[in-house]
């Protein structure tokens, strides 16, 4: 735990405002009331298409990228050896690896099962992966590398054989990526839902380095000290339209896809990123409006708290069983659900996200004493 830095001229309002409402988004989808009852837009797309549900993660990767384009812009511009940053750089992302395993394991540790990729997993590879980029790069070979990484996923789902299945085909269990994850990672090691593939496995990694790469050209794009706020704004705008538009006619031929975080679905969500934070940096950071910041901003900086101890707290709620209202032994959470919120709901769906909202006042709770403490969980 470190001081949190309170003094909001030093910060990117917005940046913070957009972790925050992002993680608060991340903790309804996360947490219905009743898996088995949920409105369409606070679930993931079957197989392809994208609904709101699946912008979480990729806000959080483009959000990743725009951080470290302002955190590492000192260590960059310094012209000093930047080995001791990228040290850093490997611990953190060492650890938000290791805290994602951590969560896989809990709270059995089964070692011969464990799921060795994940939400944390991916978050710290990408963080690795365009950290160096950044560090190494100019933002020209930053934007032909997030070209080349698009174009070359795309060609390689959709053009490449896959070895022992025959062609390349975009199906869960038999595209290019599940053979390659069934083949390193083995298939006790992958999601537990499948075992066949998994929808954060290696080769969808490298995609989604890309969406870090757009919130790291985003990032320094406000960084640049040419263009007025206004135009900073109007840049982000234009290139939202962009994106947007190119991730839909991309879609015709390589569809929206999160499990396989096709390009096409970088570049959709990735202009929808960049439209929200546009939006969100004229408000906070050109206007200077700061009515009701307070949940987005104490939700944005323990972002990495709440995923990790909300998936802890999931698992060990589960853990303590209690009669249940048919009277079957159920998880705490389920128990509390079951008890205190269903029955006052006559539709299975409005019961179901209420349970969420009150999971997420919950953590407000929390989130806001830390704030008031003045701290926040770092790695």
């Amino acid at each position: 735990m470190r001081p949190a830095d309170s003094a909001f001229s030093t910060r990117l309002v917005s940046l913070d405002v957009f972790r925050g409402l992002t993680v608060m988004a991340m903790v309804v989808v996360n947490n219905p009331g009743d898996w088995g009852h949920i409105y369409p837009p606070f679930e993931h797309a079957e197989w392809n298409g994208c609904t709101p549900t699946d912008l979480v993660f990729p806000f959080f990767l483009f959000i990743v990228g725009v951080s470290l384009a302002y955190a590492l812009a000192g260590a960059k511009s310094s012209h000093a050896p930047l080995r001791p940053v990228l040290g850093r750089v490997a611990r953190r992302a060492a650890i938000l690896f290791l805290l994602g395993v951590l969560t896989s394991l809990y709270p059995h540790f089964n070692f011969g099962t464990v799921r060795i990729m994940g939400v944390l997993q991916r978050i710290a590879l990408v963080y690795l992966g365009c950290s160096i980029i950044y560090l190494k790069t100019s933002w020209q070979t930053q934007a032909i590398t997030l070209l080349a990484v698009l174009i070359g996923y795309a060609v390689l789902m959709q053009l490449v054989p896959v070895p022992g299945i025959g062609p390349a085909n975009l199906e869960p269990a038999t595209n290019f990526g599940a053979w390659l994850d069934r083949t390193l990672l083995t298939e006790p090691h992958l999601w537990a839902q499948s075992r066949t593939w998994d929808p954060e496995g290696i080769l969808g990694t490298l995609p989604a380095l890309g969406t870090g790469l757009l919130g790291a050209l985003a990032g320094q794009w406000l960084r640049w000290s040419g263009p007025a706020p206004v135009g900073k704004t109007a840049g982000l705008a234009i290139a939202a339209a962009v994106a947007t538009a190119g991730g839909l006619l991309w879609a015709t031929w390589f569809p929206l896809n999160k499990a396989l975080w096709t390009s096409s679905y970088v570049l959709f969500t990735g202009g929808l990123a960049l439209g929200l934070l546009a939006a969100l940096y004229w408000l906070y950071d050109v206007r200077v409006y700061r009515r009701s910041l307070a949940p987005a901003l104490a939700f944005g900086i323990n972002a990495i708290a709440v995923f990790f101890f909300s998936a802890i707290l999931s698992r060990t709620f589960a853990l303590l069983c209690l009669p249940g209202p048919a009277g079957q032994p159920v998880g705490l959470k389920e128990w509390l659900y079951g008890w205190g919120i269903a029955p006052f709901f006559s539709d299975p769906r409005a019961a179901s996200l209420a349970g969420a909202v009150v999971c997420l006042l919950i953590w407000l709770g929390i989130l806001s004493l830390l704030r008031r403490q003045n701290w926040v969980w770092k790695v």
